[in-house]
């Protein structure tokens, strides 16, 4: 991922996001960012969901709902986690009111 340090906060806000709609897990998680763009390794996701789960963002247990009954570790956003969202939304809004019109390249 180029700029990686500049974009790992909206890594980690699209990953609440996630996680507040319902549990999650890794490969799924690098899978639907990389539709958006974001190009991360299970060594660069799981230090970051251990990040998050040890702050209180998220949290995690073992299911064995993966392929073949494996083992698999599902996240789902903890209230600090939800209320960190919301605060982020309300930052982002700021901020694109900041920028401007981004779809366009226009700034105000």
């Amino acid at each position: 991922m180029d700029h990686h340090d500049l974009l790992s906060g909206f890594v980690q806000i699209h990953i609440l996001h996630h996680a507040v709609e319902g549990p999650i897990y890794g490969q799924w998680i690098i899978e639907e960012l990389a539709r958006h763009g974001y190009r991360l390794s299970p060594g660069t996701l799981y230090p970051m969901l251990r990040a998050m789960e040890k702050t209180g963002y998220l949290t995690a247990h073992e299911d064995r709902g993966g392929p073949g009954g494996r083992r698999r570790r599902l996240y789902t956003a903890t209230k600090l986690g939800r209320k960190g969202l919301a605060v982020a939304r309300e930052q982002m809004r700021e901020l694109a009111g900041e920028i401007g019109d981004i779809s366009k390249g226009k700034a105000k």
